[in-house]
């Protein structure tokens, strides 16, 4: 093994906080992700955003008092200390300006979703990294759920034709429309289609969220989001000789230790696991569904 990569982590306003931590720096964790160690923190939070200030100081307390974590009063001095940093803040609309106080120091980032909360902000985003050279990265953790991981390696079926994902949704006031939990869904149908989406028409209801995606290459892709039921996720691949029903919630191992193991890789190589370009467009799918959902019209990606 190769010395322990030191992780810095910028906003404990979120339980991904405790959830990564733990699975870092806990030895005895069921699926243990080895190589780095959370060794510094900076708080944040969000004080107009309630999930976020209502929880800070418990999730904040969680990781300094249960896994020995150092909790500094500043970004810059979190990010002087680590040799990579997880910005977690659970409010998009903090990411662009938190990560512009980060990339001066040059060190890989993985960025929580929701990356961006518009396409404007997410190409910034990207501009800053490639102007320091930061090696960066974002995914949902449902990109990694060991399920749908398997159906897209299975190719026995043919090639993919297309996609229909559904999964919970629920909406915040300060996180528009879809951005806070149309983001998990958003990363599963990209992670099956890739990137090449030209029109997104949207409906919304009380009950449900209906997005359809049409690609460049004529294939089809649609999210179903649900605000009452159960809160699962899942995804029909459908292939060339048959479909493939996919359900995240069956794996024992937390989608959370599937996306750590990715970001560890690209900590560890500076090479990031989701191409970027690939989470702009998907900020901008979700910026297009919101436009749509709103005039009820189709719109030009």
């Amino acid at each position: 093994m190769t010395t322990p990569v030191k992780i810095g982590m910028i906003g404990l306003d979120t339980s991904h906080a405790v959830a990564f931590t733990k699975l870092l720096n806990d030895p005895e964790a069921p699926y243990h992700v080895p190589g780095g160690r959370v060794v510094a923190a900076f708080p944040g939070g969000s004080p107009d955003f309630e999930l976020s200030w209502h929880r800070l100081e418990r999730f904040a307390s969680a990781v300094r008092d249960d896994h020995g974590v150092d909790v500094l009063g500043s970004i810059e001095a979190v990010a002087a200390r680590s040799d990579a940093i997880l910005l977690t803040s659970v409010d998009g609309r903090v990411h662009l300006e938190q990560f512009r106080r980060l990339a001066p120091y040059g060190k890989p980032v993985f960025i929580d979703k929701p990356f961006a909360l518009t396409s404007a902000d997410a190409r910034r985003i990207a501009a800053v990294a490639r102007e320091h050279g930061v090696p960066l990265m974002s995914s949902s953790s449902l990109r990694y759920a060991e399920d749908l991981v398997q159906a897209r390696a299975d190719d026995s079926l043919g090639d993919v034709i297309g996609a229909d994902v559904y999964g919970f949704v629920e909406l915040q006031p300060t996180q528009p429309g879809l951005f806070w939990y149309g983001i998990h869904n958003a990363e599963m149908l990209f992670s099956i289609l890739g990137r090449g989406c030209v029109r997104v028409h949207a409906f919304t209801s009380e009950q449900h969220e209906q997005v359809t995606g049409l690609w460049s290459d004529g294939r089809i892709g649609t999210i179903r989001g649900c605000r009452n039921g159960v809160r699962m996720n899942g995804a029909l691949l459908h292939r060339t000789n048959g479909t493939v029903f996919v359900d995240c919630s069956r794996s024992e191992k937390p989608k959370y230790a599937g996306l750590l193991e990715r970001v560890m890789t690209m900590f560890r190589t500076g090479t990031p696991q989701v191409d970027i370009e690939e989470t702009q467009e998907i900020i901008r799918f979700l910026e297009a569904a919101n436009e749509s959902r709103a005039t009820g019209q189709p719109v030009e990606m």
